[in-house]
This record gives C-alpha cells, sequence and structure tokens, in this order.
C-alpha cells in the first residue's frame, strides 16, 4: 500500500478499536439503541450542516438506494446488533467473529470476478491475521447461544459488503454526503426506539463523554477517514482492520482499565502483523489497473474538496 494508505489503515485500526471500551463505558448508563441514535444523531448534527451549506444533499439523494444499502450494512444493522449481541457473550467471542470480515469480503470479492482476491499470499495473511486475533482475544466462549453468533456473524457479512458498495457504486458522490445522509437516516429510524428506550436517570459524566466520544471520533471523523481509506486501498484491504481492531481494544484495556497483559497478546501480535502484510502485498500491485486508480480519485479528493483544509491534509 502507500504512504497515505498505511497512515490511513493505522488511523482506522485506533478509531474502531477504542469503540469496544467507549461503548462499554456508554452501556453503563443507556441502552444500547439510545446509544445507536446518539451516536447517529451528533455525527449528523456535526456533519449535515456543512453539506446542506455545500449543496451536496440534494444530488446525492440520486443514489438513495445505495445509500440507503450502505447505511443499513455499516451502521443501522451492525450497531443494533452487535450491542445485543454483546451483552449475551464476551468481547473476546465477539472480536473473534467480527475478524472473519475479512474472509467474507474475499468471497465476495472473488464472486464478482476479482481472482486475487483469494490468491495464494492473500488466503495465507488472511488465515495467519486470523489465528493472531484466536491467539490475542483468546477463546473465552463460555454459554454463548448459536442466535447470538448468528447475530455477530450477520453483523460482520454486513460491513464486508457496505465498503464494496461505497467502492462500486458511491464513488461519484461526494463523500460527505453519503456519510451525512447515512447518519441523518439512520438516526431518524432510531429516534421513535430512543423514545422508548432511553436512561432512566441522568447518566454518569464518563457515560456521556464515552456517547459524544462515539459521535464526533468514531462516527464523524471515522467515516471520512474510512471512505478515503476505500478509495485509496480498495475494500478487501480496507477490511483487514478488523485483525488490528481487537489488538487495539486489548491495549485499551490495558492502559484504561487496567487490565492484565496475557500471553496471547505476545503472541498474536506478532501474527497479525504478518497476516496483514501478506495479504496486502501482492504480486501485480505496482501494476494496478488504471481504472481502479482512477476511481480513488474522486473518494478522496471530494473529502478535500467537501470539508475543508483539514479533511484535504488526512486525503
Amino acid at each position: 500500500m502507500s504512504k497515505r494508505g498505511w497512515l490511513l489503515f493505522a488511523a482506522m485500526s485506533v478509531i474502531w478499536g477504542i469503540p469496544y471500551l467507549l461503548i462499554k463505558v456508554a452501556l453503563e448508563g443507556m441502552p444500547a439503541p439510545f446509544i445507536v441514535f446518539a451516536r447517529t444523531a451528533i455525527g449528523a448534527a456535526v456533519l449535515l450542516p456543512v453539506a446542506w451549506k455545500r449543496g451536496m444533499v440534494r444530488p446525492a439523494l440520486k443514489q438513495w438506494r445505495y445509500i440507503v444499502a450502505f447505511a443499513a450494512l455499516e451502521i443501522a444493522g451492525p450497531w443494533l446488533l452487535l450491542g445485543d449481541a454483546e451483552q449475551h457473550m464476551t468481547s473476546s467471542l465477539a472480536g473473534l467473529l467480527i475478524a472473519a470480515v475479512p474472509f467474507f469480503v474475499a468471497l465476495i470479492m472473488w464472486r464478482l470476478g476479482d481472482r486475487s482476491a483469494v490468491s495464494g499470499t492473500r488466503l495465507a495473511g488472511l488465515f495467519i491475521g486470523m489465528a493472531g486475533v484466536v491467539a490475542i482475544v483468546g477463546l473465552n466462549i463460555g454459554q454463548v447461544q448459536v442466535g447470538r453468533m448468528l447475530e455477530v456473524i450477520a453483523v460482520a457479512v454486513g460491513y464486508a459488503i457496505a465498503p464494496i458498495i461505497a467502492d462500486r457504486k458511491l464513488v461519484g458522490v461526494p463523500t460527505l454526503a453519503t456519510i451525512t445522509l447515512s447518519l441523518t437516516g439512520v438516526a431518524l429510524l432510531y429516534l421513535p426506539i430512543a423514545a422508548f428506550s432511553h436512561p432512566a436517570h441522568m447518566p454518569k459524566a464518563n457515560s456521556l463523554a464515552a456517547v459524544v466520544a462515539l459521535g464526533l471520533v468514531c462516527t464523524a471523523a471515522a467515516f471520512l477517514l474510512f471512505f478515503a481509506l476505500i478509495g485509496e486501498v480498495g475494500p478487501a484491504k480496507s477490511s483487514m482492520i478488523t485483525f488490528v481492531n481487537p489488538a487495539v481494544a486489548v491495549a485499551g484495556g490495558v492502559v484504561f482499565l487496567g487490565e492484565s497483559i496475557k500471553a496471547g497478546i505476545i503472541v498474536g501480535a506478532p501474527l497479525v502483523l504478518i497476516g496483514l502484510i501478506l495479504s496486502t502485498l501482492r504480486k501485480g500491485d505496482a501494476a494496478a489497473p488504471k481504472e481502479k486508480a482512477v476511481a480513488a480519485v474522486p473518494v478522496t479528493a471530494s473529502i478535500a474538496e467537501d470539508c475543508g483544509p483539514e479533511a484535504a491534509a488526512i486525503a
């Protein structure tokens, strides 16, 4: 990958690794559906005025079907299913199941005609990376209903399909508009649900701070970076962040919650890195198809145009 690709990858690995910690804190003061509403509403409140002022909302509505599909598969469904499932299983098992995203992406890309998605080197990297995730999160499965596990697997499938939709169907739509409409739609969808599942009393300051961080950093800023990552390296390589996210989550638990460092982390972290390198460095990258390089330009360039100098520095 390019240097910019690695920087975006590293940023996304951290930003989407800390929600495990933040959601755990937020759940101490409010139900999961309310957290989804608050998180998306905060993100939409920040981005919608900018997108509307720049006249991006109405033109983007021409692709509303794909935007709805992206929002449903990346936000609306996964966040609710994952929040529900994590109340009945360990975060280790949830992280392990979510780490299956790259496998689903590889399978879908292969079915769409990308034979390199299941090439020997990449496939070896996927299995080595998964072994590293298993070592890091452990196998603390406990007593879990099959239905709860299927919920998380459904989340992984959604996370696999959504980036492909963004990469193939939403390239011509300004990034800011896609993200804004997705967050706004999900917030409106969850509004009546949140009305009946709001906290019985005012949450503590740490729970409120966790929700605000989820909305501003892990939602609004994260999706801008995520679209830039998809445009830079493609959906298959972008999905590899799910191998690194559990390691970040474990590190957050060690640093902020005082959890102990287990031997699995020492063994698993190098395996994740090896698998990551094998999965992202393959023959033919240097001579990638021209149309792929051209397709990446509107996604990253639109961030610079849509969101000003700060985003331009990122993109």
